[in-house]
């Protein structure tokens, strides 16, 4: 089953949401203690590209997948925080859906505007001080290597945050578990923890390709454009580059023992190191708790 089967996750709220093809699971911590009780969220998926295959065609495949992946981390992480939540006595503090998305809205709202406008802002400011900055070459250098500053300075700062180490001990958790599946052993937590918590097929890989590869086609529109004609043509790209960050982060995977590919996947490997951290035997247990699930409810 583990070669014909694609399977990813994510961590969320003191638990590990997996995805499998036909198969959505989500397995919490209750309490968050490790003596407590494992929650589940359970469902059979049907993919956007099964129901319209258009959709399934390179490129275009990459920005379904992704906004399938973030609809269905809105519902785990929703899902998480209130199970993650319980109280001592068994109570929980209940995030409304509603409320869960419109903090997500707010999120990538955020995160547009910090890694999207505000470099943009800021080399458009340098440009209007110093004429080198208004060539297109220097002006997309000047930029992108803002906007790298700005994403590694914002994930090396909240690593230091408590809960979002924890989080990424969950992400380290699926990541083990993912590579004990893909390698065929039984899924137990002593195997699990013999393995690496970097994986190729990582988000935080697929974030360092969209942002070299924003650098590059970003390149493409004249520096002598407006701010605003520049920032509305930097939005309508972003589904290309996540479309071919996609698909390149699975041909990558699919040709590991390649040195060169080897060399392009590296900056996203390290980027890992800050975004994963070594879980704990019980944070391994939930995972492999997702996994099985998803695993149980796939056709045989």
């Amino acid at each position: 089953m583990s070669e014909k089967l694609s399977i990813g996750g994510q961590a969320v709220i003191e638990g590990v949401m997996m995805r499998s093809p036909h198969a959505f699971t989500v397995a919490v911590r209750r309490g968050g203690r490790p003596d407590g009780s494992i929650a589940l969220l359970k469902e059979t998926i049907r993919p956007i590209g099964d129901r319209f295959p258009l959709l399934k065609k390179k490129v275009l495949r990459g920005s379904v997948t992704l906004f399938e992946a973030l609809w269905l981390g809105i519902r785990a992480l929703n899902f998480s925080a209130n199970e993650a939540l319980e109280s001592e006595d068994g109570k929980k503090e209940e995030i409304s859906p509603l409320a869960m998305m419109g903090t997500m809205v707010l999120a990538l709202a955020f995160s547009l505007g910090l890694f999207l406008g505000l470099p943009l802002l800021l080399t458009h400011l340098l440009g209007s001080q110093y004429a080198a900055f208004k060539g297109n070459v220097l002006f997309n250098l000047t930029d992108g290597a803002i906007r790298v500053t700005l994403f590694l300075g914002y994930v090396s700062g909240i690593s230091f945050m408590k809960d979002i180490r924890r989080v990424f001990q969950y992400h380290g958790a699926e990541h083990k578990v993912i590579g004990a599946f893909e390698s065929g052993v039984p899924l137990t937590v002593e195997n699990a923890r013999t393995y690496s918590r970097i994986h190729p097929r990582c988000g935080t890989s697929f974030l360092m390709v969209v942002i070299v590869l924003s650098i590059l086609l970003f390149s493409l529109i004249p520096a002598g454009w407006p701010l605003w004609a520049k920032g509305v043509s930097r939005i309508m790209l972003m589904p290309l580059i996540a479309g071919l960050s996609y698909e390149f982060i699975k041909w990558s995977a699919c040709k590991r023992d390649n040195r060169v590919v080897e060399a392009l996947m590296l900056p996203g490997l390290l980027l890992q190191r800050l975004t994963t951290r070594e879980p704990s035997d019980d944070q391994i247990e939930v995972a492999i708790r997702a996994m099985d699930e998803a695993l149980a409810m796939e056709p045989r």
